[in-house]
């Protein structure tokens, strides 16, 4: 399963301006970052929480941000 983090990369944008900017607010280093947006590795509960706070995300806004599954062409939604 791939999750669509556009809502996230856009957040951040909006909030830091550039992914750099927002590495001295987290635990976790700039590879590791691209990894999980990228679809490498998945976000831990520890690090959805720890965003969602840098980044203001309202704990009733977390799905719409870390849960959105991707829809490939030619796939449908369940």
């Amino acid at each position: 399963m791939t999750f669509d983090y556009s809502k996230l990369r856009g957040r951040i944008r909006e909030v830091y301006g550039k992914y750099e900017n927002l590495i001295p607010k987290i635990s976790m280093s700039e590879a590791t970052l691209s990894r999980k947006l990228n679809g490498k590795s998945y976000f831990d509960n520890q690090e959805i929480l720890e965003l969602s706070n840098a980044l203001d995300i309202p704990s009733e806004e977390r799905n719409l941000y870390f849960f959105k599954v991707e829809v490939r062409e030619g796939e449908q939604k369940v």
